[in-house]
């Protein structure tokens, strides 16, 4: 099982202090916190996307990961969101097709229709024809990455005749693709057509909504051949704020809560806590939330907390990844793995997805001539004549 953390990259106000970072300051703790936890021993980093404020989070989020690429060596690389209803699948293809060889493979993505119904507009699009650009362009990015050359129309973009998009997969292996969903089935279903991980950002949900969405997936996934519901791939989201002893943990927090954008004067924090995943107290109690997720979601594979929002201040951030690396992290591996039957598949890593696909093969298209206009590259004489 893989453990890991998401950012939003909102840039907030801290309350207890008044002061708000620029948007190069929070850019930076950015990738300070990724390289602490790789350091702190997680698995996963994975950034949004949005193109507005109050968020600093990439527009393109291949350019945050290309970076922490190569500052690390062993983590694997996310999006907590990649707009499949508003980027051009083509550039999607070629864009993380590019990270996945800068980072040799340590990459996934994960798709959704995001949370700001402004950005549609934006670029072009209807929010109201989210779910059918969703199904479209990933089923047009489904096959860039899987067939040298496509030919394709649609109705949201204009057709591709004879297109090849590179570079090609590393290895021959396309990046394993997360359908990220709070609330809509037609995402479930999307993913458990094509055999895919489904990633339920629970966040501001209750547990007995979140199970039925997991269960739609997983009878889904089995319907459509590509095993039993209990292989389906599943990743949850979370949010935890730990100190060692829980009242200080609430204490402390409670600002940050009351205050936060999105869910600030609603809720009381006794209340969010009791009806969402949000865990503030000691790390056993952090430990003890989590291993019940398994209650309503099965033996699942990939688990990241937002541990770096609403304006906590990069100290605690870093303080929080220790806590997680130190006292909850190894606890939970234990646990989940003692509990996981040998059927049920670990997380998808590239090194076993190749395995999976019989080796690694180049597959690089070679042009047969020149690629703008197809002709012959010999070199030719030109006659000048006056």
């Amino acid at each position: 099982m893989q453990f890991g953390i998401f950012t939003v990259g909102d840039v907030t106000t801290d309350p207890t202090t008044g002061r708000t970072p620029t948007e190069h300051e929070r850019i930076k703790a950015t990738v300070a916190i990724a390289r602490k936890a790789e350091e702190v021993g997680l698995d996963v980093f994975a950034t949004g996307e949005h193109h507005n404020p109050p968020f600093a989070a990439p527009a393109n989020p291949t350019v945050l990961l290309a970076a922490i690429a190569a500052q690390t060596e062993r983590l694997v690389l996310s999006t907590s969101t990649t707009l499949i209803t508003t980027n051009d699948p083509v550039r999607i293809a070629q864009d993380y097709a590019y990270l996945q060889h800068l980072s040799d493979g340590r990459m996934d993505l994960m798709l959704g229709r995001g949370n700001t119904g402004p950005v549609y507009p934006w670029f072009g699009k209807d929010i109201r024809d989210g779910i059918p650009l969703a199904i479209e362009n990933y089923a047009l990015l489904h096959r860039l990455w899987r067939e040298d050359v496509v030919d394709w129309q649609g109705k949201y973009r204009t057709p591709l005749q004879g297109f090849t998009s590179t570079p090609r997969p590393l290895d021959g292996v396309p990046p394993f693709v997360w359908h990220g969903s709070i609330r809509s089935p037609e995402i479930a279903e999307q993913a458990a057509y094509y055999g895919d991980g489904f990633f339920s950002n629970h966040i501001f949900w209750p547990a007995s909504h979140t199970k039925q969405m997991v269960q739609l997936y997983r009878r889904r996934f089995e319907h459509y051949g590509h095993g039993s519901a209990d292989q389906a791939i599943v990743g949850l989201g979370g949010q935890v704020f730990m100190r060692k002893n829980s009242q200080d943990a609430v204490r402390e927090f409670r600002p940050y809560f009351d205050n936060a954008p999105v869910y600030g004067h609603g809720p009381t924090l006794e209340e969010f806590t009791s009806q969402t995943p949000l865990t503030v107290g000691s790390p056993q109690e952090v430990i003890e939330r989590t291993l019940g997720f398994r209650d309503y979601a099965g033996d699942y594979q990939r688990q990241l907390w937002l541990v770096d929002h609403a304006g906590l201040p990069l100290k605690t951030v870093l303080e929080q990844l220790d806590i997680l690396g130190e006292e909850v992290v190894p606890v939970l591996r234990k646990e989940f793995a003692a509990l996981k039957p040998a059927h049920v598949p670990d997380a998808p890593i590239h090194a076993n997805r190749v395995a999976a696909a019989g080796g690694a093969h180049d597959t690089t298209v070679y042009a047969d001539g020149d690629a703008v206009t197809g002709a012959s590259p010999e070199p030719t004489t030109l006659e000048v004549t006056s």
